[in-house]
């Protein structure tokens, strides 16, 4: 017999057992009543946000074409958000422009564009002259800003203490005697040079120009030029200068009646190419205008002015006024450099000539883009005549035959021939060639 706890317990137990067989029964009716549900295909109604997808969870054709359409509203959501992207960067820009503007007001600059590049603050006519400067009419699509640089060689931003010299001047007055140094300025890297608000030099006792054509073969008098940069003080010592001793920059150049007479008139089959031969190559008529680069006092333009063909011809005044005398001869001189980029416009010269100046002496990359240059301002059929054009033997087919090929000109003509009046062993050679633009 159990005590009167133990019978007061019993009832109780016999209760909670009852509870679990109904939470049992229950939760077998429910597990069936839910797969017959899932498995009728029938849709699952969740209270879900109204731009959420329905989930269809058996039947696959419905689930497809909410995964599509859910895709198809993620592209729409992308491209609003990239719209969205592109009008706040372009209001950030509106908004830095804003800013810039209303520090120039104030007198600010922004740390970066302070100098401009320049090493140094700059001042005085210098300041002037590098800019920029307010257009009076505002921004123009035409260059997209509504100020302008002054155009001048990023070199000389290395050279700023030079350049200031350059600019130290009276605006309006005389201009400094400095031929010599503007020009080496130049060949450092400051081509253009900036602009000056000054007045060159001009010749006492100046004299009108021979006409056209006994120019192209006359000495000018001595009076149409300033000597002062020179070591010759007339044209007398720059025609004798080939008979003396000293090496100078195309040291017989000056004498229009000795080598300078007779260049491009022969043709040998080698090397010394004539003018006429290299115009036949092309139909009568065909070749009208060119350029040619460091032609030295311009023979090669009288000749082919002689041929009513018009070349510019490019110059240094090394010593000499060669740029003076071009133009004494009735010819268009181009006072730039070898490193210069031509100022033409792509494919609107007929030909291009050089002699002696481009050779081993420049850098290969820099000789690479002189020569691609070349390429652009010649049109289709266009002739580059490359004219004893000087290299050692070791460089021609290591280095610049393989530059010649990558640019693409068509040989014409093609000699390489021994240079010996050196000696054999210094192993230097020539090219001259003449190469032509494709056509395509």
């Amino acid at each position: 017999m159990g005590s009167e706890d133990d019978r007061l317990r019993k009832p109780s137990q016999q209760s909670t057992t009852m509870r679990t067989k109904l939470k049992i029964l229950l939760l077998i009716v429910s597990t069936n009543i839910i797969s017959i549900y899932l498995f009728s295909g029938a849709v699952l109604n969740i209270n879900w946000p109204e731009n959420a997808p329905r989930i269809h969870l058996w039947d696959s054709e419905r689930l497809l074409r909410e995964l599509n359409l859910t895709r198809y509203k993620l592209s729409l959501a992308q491209s609003s958000l990239s719209d969205l992207e592109s009008k706040c960067s372009t209001s950030s820009a509106l908004l830095e422009t804003l800013l810039t503007e209303l520090g120039r007001v104030h007198g600010d600059r922004a740390v970066s564009d302070e100098l401009n590049g320049w090493p140094d603050e700059l001042f005085g006519e210098l300041k002037l002259a590098a800019g920029p400067h307010k257009l009076p009419l505002g921004f123009t699509s035409n260059i997209g800003s509504d100020e302008l640089y002054p155009t001048m060689g990023m070199g000389c931003r290395n050279f700023q203490p030079e350049v200031i010299e350059y600019m130290t001047y009276e605006p309006g007055q005389e201009c400094p005697s400095d031929d010599v140094f503007a020009q080496r300025l130049m060949l450092k890297g400051c081509e253009p040079l900036p602009r000056r608000r000054c007045k060159p030099k001009s010749p006492k006792n100046y004299v009108e120009p021979n006409a056209l054509p006994a120019s192209l073969w006359k000495i000018p008098p001595d009076s149409s030029i300033i000597w002062d940069p020179y070591t010759c003080k007339n044209y007398t010592c720059l025609v004798n200068r080939g008979k003396t001793k000293g090496s100078y920059d195309c040291k017989d150049c000056f004498d229009l009646r000795g080598r300078e007479k007779v260049r491009w008139l022969i043709d040998n089959g080698k090397l010394d190419f004539s003018i006429d031969n290299v115009l036949k190559s092309k139909p009568a008529g065909t070749i009208r205008i060119g350029l040619d680069i460091g032609g030295g006092t311009g023979s090669f333009a009288a000749r082919m002015r002689e041929r009513n063909i018009t070349i510019v011809t490019s110059s240094m005044n090394f010593d000499g006024p060669f740029n003076s005398f071009i133009a004494s001869r009735g010819l268009v001189p181009l006072h730039i450099s070898i490193a210069h980029r031509l100022p033409f416009a792509d494919g609107v010269l007929d030909i291009v000539h050089s002699m002696h100046v481009l050779s081993n002496w420049i850098p290969d990359t820099m000789f690479e883009f002189a020569l691609y240059d070349i390429y652009r301002v010649l049109r289709p059929g266009g002739l580059f005549w490359l004219d004893h054009f000087f290299c050692l033997g070791n460089q021609l087919n290591s280095t610049y035959v393989p530059i010649f090929d990558k640019i693409g000109f068509k040989k014409v003509r093609w000699h390489a021939g021994r240079k010996l009046d050196r000696g054999i062993e210094k192993n230097e050679w020539y090219i001259s060639a003449l190469l032509e633009k494709p056509t395509y």
